[in-house]
């Protein structure tokens, strides 16, 4: 395994650095509350980023949303990225990726899902009816209406199309302004414009052929991970700054046994979280089985994550409980994340009936 980013990627990183450490400041998070930084985003969009992904692929992303993690940025990347720029270029028809895929990319079209699994739709999921094939226009797809509700999807407020699995697992690409979706606000733990969606008789458009929504749902998992990879980062280096800086008994927090510990142990976290993510997205790139290792860098996100963020709040004291502390941003960042990928024994059980089924598998 190489994990080094080619040319592009390290480019793609160090741009989306800039321009995430330029805009993405404690005064313009503040002014976003839970909404999306629209400017910070029409940056991202000119800069081609959210376009790039189709070139630098699922471990680039993985990198660009470390960069936006570290800032906690309030723009709607990752979702738009993994449920709509790679969704619909990998599972698309052809007529599909010409149509959307252009407003994808440039940020006219932002796109959510809802994903993962862990965020399950109530009433026995969400049903599609009176499926029409061949009607979803040239590119040969079919169409369907679709009823039921999901408790809470990320950026919903601000999507303009969202992408839903029906009980299924066939994958359907709704628009939020269309007839019979309703979105009603949620708030979550992070400021993610999070809504309720209820489906009664909303039009769906079928992506592509069968058998996207496993990839489409492991693909979600490792951008998340990604993602919380850089909260970790962010709320670590704020946790070092702090307890370097502040002294108690003459001298700094950090040269106490105990803060070092704290921190080196969420220092190894982090790079746990860090280095599942790129394997997975790296074995995926490469055309190798990865469902295994995405559940893996889902859990590690999951339950490492929360003790990340855990530490960066509590080494910086009383200061960590102040709801306008940067650092409080990644805890509920972290937290967050921790909730959408699900509870870390959850996946360790999938991750557990995977490889059980893959080693029956084997000896039959």
């Amino acid at each position: 395994m190489d994990f080094t980013p080619s040319e592009e990627q390290g480019a793609a990183r160090d741009l989306a650095a800039r321009i995430f450490g330029d805009l993405s400041t404690h005064e313009r998070l503040t002014a976003a509350g839970t909404g999306t930084d629209a400017g910070l985003w029409k940056e991202l969009c000119a800069a081609g980023l959210p376009g790039a992904i189709e070139d630098i692929g699922l471990l680039g992303l993985v990198l660009l949303l470390e960069e936006q993690g570290r800032t906690t940025a309030q723009v709607p990347f990752a979702a738009t990225c993994v449920y709509g720029v790679l969704a619909v270029a990998e599972h698309g028809t052809a007529e599909q990726r010409e149509r959307l895929l252009p407003a994808l990319r440039d940020g006219t079209a932002v796109a959510t899902g809802a994903f993962p699994e862990r965020v399950s739709p109530e009433g026995g999921g969400v049903r599609a009816a009176t499926v029409d094939e061949g009607s979803a226009g040239a590119g040969g797809g079919s169409a369907a209406r679709l009823y039921g509700a999901v408790p809470w999807v990320p950026w919903l407020r601000d999507a303009t199309q969202v992408l839903v699995a029906d009980t299924d697992r066939r994958l359907w690409i709704v628009r939020t302004d269309a007839p019979g979706v309703s979105a009603a606000p949620v708030e979550t733990t992070a400021p993610w414009s999070a809504a309720r969606l209820v489906l009664d008789g909303a039009r769906g458009e079928r992506l592509g052929r069968s058998g996207a929504y496993a990839p489409v749902l492991a693909a979600g998992r490792i951008a998340f991970a990604g993602l919380q990879a850089g909260v970790c980062s962010g709320s670590l280096a704020r946790a070092v700054h702090h307890t370097s800086v502040r002294e108690q008994f003459g001298r700094p927090l950090s040269t106490n046994q105990g803060v070092l510990l704290r921190a080196a142990d969420a220092h190894m976290d982090t790079e746990a979280i860090r280095v599942t993510a790129y394997e997975a997205a790296w074995r995926r790139d490469a055309g190798l089985a990865y469902a295994a290792e995405a559940l893996t860098a889902s859990w590690w996100a999951s339950e490492a994550g929360r003790r990340v963020v855990h530490a960066g709040q509590h080494l910086h004291g009383g200061t960590g409980a102040d709801l306008g502390h940067p650092v409080h941003r990644h805890f509920l960042w972290g937290r967050q994340i921790d909730a959408y990928l699900g509870s870390g024994g959850e996946v360790l059980q999938e991750l557990g009936l995977l490889l059980a089924d893959e080693e029956e598998g084997a000896a039959t």
